[in-house]
């Protein structure tokens, strides 16, 4: 859940998602509807990987090929969707919904500028709703509002009930359905109400050969991050046995996990590229790499997504949702865990914790078993 620290503001956006929304809800009912549709989908980069091969599927459906498609998204993938994604968007939105909470007037503000555009249709694809998407989507005031009954992991049950009948149309998910994939599939397989063969992400990539080995060291929090000194002795063990160039890769909030590797390992023996570089060329490095071995973050996703072999430190929060892949995928990564019985808690962690300790979940990932897994994807190459 977002914490919350001006309850009075908060009051506020809630009197504008509820109050405000309704207003324009009732306005809407007297005008006619453009051919136009916006989707919301305003969680992480690694969700957004999972995802956007379906918006090339609604974009060339018979439903929706005549439709201007809207994208409102999350700015930690803004460049990956201007890249890849241009050609089936007509106009992208980027917020942090985060942000919203506390501030009424930009809430507003939003409404009032997806109002305008008259949409036909709104969607919402996340399976784990949020107050705020919920109100956006309630502002926009479209003719249909689809998105999945959902849970509330980052809502609350209370806020959920209202929210829901801001939607026209909940799609209660199967039980078969787990795995984040499967779910974005269920999903636009019944908005579309066709069969979308997609088994699997997919990024183009032009690579035109492989070689080097990218390690992920980070995984946005401390509390989901194998320990940099594990890092560091698997580099050392890889170091003795190939000859191939490492390459440390991530975002800025890695960059201690990144220097305390480089300080214990001898000088220049890997390629320090954390918080020097941007989304597409960290794309592009992954496309490129003959192995990547990172914690459940997002470059698992785009290595599973571009074919490049990846090894997968991965604890129990969200286990099978994001990791490991069904069977089915033939470029799903190899995921190293110890199974223990609290997994699928959400990152609700039970377990007290240092506070740069990882959850037990993560640390108990061996360096011996993790180690094995890399020379299996090294020998396969």
């Amino acid at each position: 859940m977002v914490h919350i620290e001006n309850r009075n503001l908060y009051r506020l956006t809630r009197f504008v998602i509820f109050r405000i929304s309704f207003l324009f809800r009732l306005l809407a009912i007297f005008r006619k509807a453009e051919k136009r549709l916006l989707i919301i989908k305003t969680d992480a980069i690694g969700d957004y990987i999972l995802f956007r091969n379906f918006i090339e599927v609604l974009k060339g459906s018979a439903k929706y090929r005549d439709y201007k498609v809207d994208l409102l998204g999350n700015p930690a993938w803004r460049e990956l969707a201007l890249k890849y994604d241009a050609a089936f968007i007509n106009e992208f939105i980027f917020i942090k919904p985060p942000d919203l909470y506390e501030a009424p007037l930009k809430t507003l503000k939003l409404g009032w500028q997806l109002f305008k555009k008259n949409y036909e249709a709104v969607i919402c694809p996340a399976y784990t709703r949020t107050f705020i998407n919920d109100g956006i989507a309630a502002l926009a005031a479209a003719k249909q509002t689809i998105g999945f009954d959902g849970d509330t992991e980052l809502i609350y049950a209370k806020y959920k009930k209202r929210t829901d009948k801001f939607y026209t149309q909940k799609l209660s998910l199967p039980s078969t359905a787990y795995f984040e994939f499967e779910r974005n599939r269920f999903f636009f397989e019944n908005v579309l109400d066709q069969h979308i063969a997609l088994s699997g992400p997919f990024i183009q990539n032009n690579a035109l050969s492989k070689s080097g080995i990218v390690i992920f060291p980070g995984a946005g929090t401390v509390k989901r991050s194998w320990e940099p000194a594990k890092f560091t002795a698997l580099i050392k063990l890889i170091q003795s046995q190939t000859d191939q160039p490492v390459y440390l890769a991530g975002g800025a909030g890695e960059i201690p996990a990144g220097n305390y590797i480089v300080e214990n390992l001898p000088l220049k023996s890997v390629n320090n590229l954390i918080g020097k570089t941007s989304l597409p060329q960290l794309v592009e490095l992954i496309g490129s790499a003959a192995l990547v071995i990172a914690n459940e973050t997002s470059a698992v996703h785009i290595a599973a997504a571009m074919q490049t072999k990846v090894v997968c430190i991965l604890g129990g929060g969200h286990f099978e949702r994001f990791a490991p892949y069904p069977e089915y995928i033939n470029s799903k990564p190899l995921c190293v865990f110890e199974k223990m019985d609290c997994y699928y808690c959400n990152w609700n962690c039970i377990f007290p914790t240092e506070q740069f300790a990882p959850h037990p979940c993560v640390s108990n990932v061996s360096l011996e078993a993790v180690w094995l897994a890399t020379q299996r994807l090294l020998a396969a190459q």
